[in-house]
């Protein structure tokens, strides 16, 4: 059994549940890819600087771990841009994992 784990740290912003709920749709696949390699931790944390959203995730996924990080001046550009770092990320290791285990 894989058990994802999604932690969310709001910093110094407040998110609607409803801007929650759009975030849970866009991690779907992270997500999916983080059950398929076990052990899916993941922690976002969302920080306001004057006008600039700074957004930071902390990924680790069956012994590897890896940060990404983005910066845009609205909050919804800077978490789709972090997730689509991460979902390429976790698909990087997804296809090495799958090399490594052809090869074997």
């Amino acid at each position: 059994m894989n058990l994802s784990t999604i932690k969310l740290d709001e910093g110094n912003m407040r998110l609607k549940p409803s801007h929650r709920k759009q975030l849970m749709a866009w991690l779907k696949r992270s997500l999916r890819l983080g059950e398929r390699l076990g052990e899916f931790v993941l922690t976002i944390k969302l920080h306001r600087d004057g006008r600039q959203v700074d957004t930071r995730g902390a990924v680790h996924v069956h012994g590897v771990d890896f940060n990404c990080h983005s910066r845009k001046t609205d909050w919804q550009s800077a978490l789709r841009e972090l997730v689509q770092q991460i979902c390429h990320k976790l698909h990087q290791v997804h296809i090495e994992r799958t090399r490594v285990l052809v090869r074997a």
